[in-house]
């Protein structure tokens, strides 16, 4: 067995690793979109080998910060929307009943299929579900700007999912989870509304009434939003550490194929609809990245963060380091095509 002081050396090693290579990133520019994901490994690797530095200081439990960190991430999401962004179920109706009716069959089902075929505990399984009936957020937004993609298609998505979310996210549950776990349909439904719906409510509202008054605000949200996730995401990890170490290489291989599977079925199903190829790449990013943070405080909410929350924490970094990758390969694929097409007009042109 290893001895404690050989443990805290070899975690302090792995984290001062992570945290190096995450600085490291920053000096590159094709790689510095990928350091916050290596600043969460870091965190994670602290969490796993230092777990009681993140569940309580003092009589405090650090849990209770979750559900606070999470409205305030959401309510920046909302300072960074307007009503505009629902302009898109006027002006790309297909689109917008296309992406919806992806988000909330395909997600949820392969969710579904996965836990069983990977024969997942109940508790854990209920959580990979529970990311699959969530809905989208704005790291979807982001992807389809870097991809190139349909971003008013994105905005419009992700505003509309958010908003079903009450309904859909607790329906899907209790068809999908309730032989797994208890779901109190109600209760879920008023959970989304407080964490979720009023929050974004709120940072719309703020954003059109004080658009340019604050603009430190503007600055600062996107980087409290950034900590919030990285904070979180530590706290479940060292909550549900004893269950993530041993089932965790499982776990990350059902996340990985629920997330590409989403992408994939996402990009396709809108194809077969007739979907043009910039629509469907925003309906895979819909699809494949979930509201990691929702599902993280439904799981807290019913009481099981330490095993419902793993999914959500494991899912978030990888749609992130997943995301990117995809979303810079149909960025430079867009590109060559274009200089092909280019070539060819200048050559006939020539002729």
């Amino acid at each position: 067995m290893l001895s404690t002081g050989f443990k805290n050396e070899t975690g302090a090693l792995v984290v001062l690793f992570f945290a190096s290579l995450a600085l490291g990133f920053q000096s590159f520019s094709g790689l510095k979109g990928f350091s916050f994901t290596i600043l969460i490994f870091a965190a994670v690797a602290a969490s796993l080998f230092y777990p009681q530095l993140f569940t309580q200081i003092g009589g405090f439990n650090l849990k209770n910060l979750i559900i606070p960190l999470l409205i305030i991430i959401m309510f920046g999401m909302g300072t960074a929307m307007s009503l505009k962004d629902f302009d898109g179920i006027i002006k790309m109706p297909k689109g917008v009943l296309v992406g919806i009716l992806c988000q909330f069959t395909i997600m949820p089902f392969i969710g579904f299929g996965l836990t069983y075929a990977f024969d997942l505990p109940p508790e854990v399984a209920a959580g990979v579900i529970l990311v699959g009936c969530s809905p989208s957020g704005l790291a979807s937004n982001v992807m389809a700007y870097i991809s190139g993609a349909n971003l008013a298609l994105s905005l419009t998505l992700t505003a509309v999912a958010t908003l079903l979310a009450p309904i859909m996210t607790p329906f899907l549950m209790k068809l999908l989870a309730d032989q797994l776990v208890p779901i109190d349909f109600w209760g879920m439904l008023l959970s989304i509304l407080k964490i979720v719906i009023l929050p974004i409510i709120a940072g719309l509202i703020f954003n059109r009434f004080a658009h340019g008054r604050f603009k430190w605000i503007d600055k600062a949200m996107p980087k409290i939003s950034m900590a919030g996730i990285a904070i979180i995401i530590t706290i479940i990890t060292a909550a549900g550490r004893d269950s993530l170490l041993t089932i965790g290489l499982t776990l990350v291989l059902v996340v990985i194929l629920h997330n590409t599977t989403g992408y994939f079925l996402g990009y396709w199903g809108s194809r077969l609809t007739g979907l043009d190829k910039k629509s469907a790449r925003t309906v895979a990013f819909e699809v494949g990245m979930q509201n990691a943070g929702l599902a993280s405080g439904i799981a807290l909410e019913m009481g099981r963060i330490a095993t419902m929350g793993l999914a959500p924490a494991v899912f978030g970094p990888w749609m992130n380091i997943s995301g990117s990758s995809l979303a810079t390969w149909w960025r430079d694929k867009t590109a060559i095509n274009e200089d092909n097409v280019v070539g060819d007009n200048e050559k006939s042109t020539s002729q």
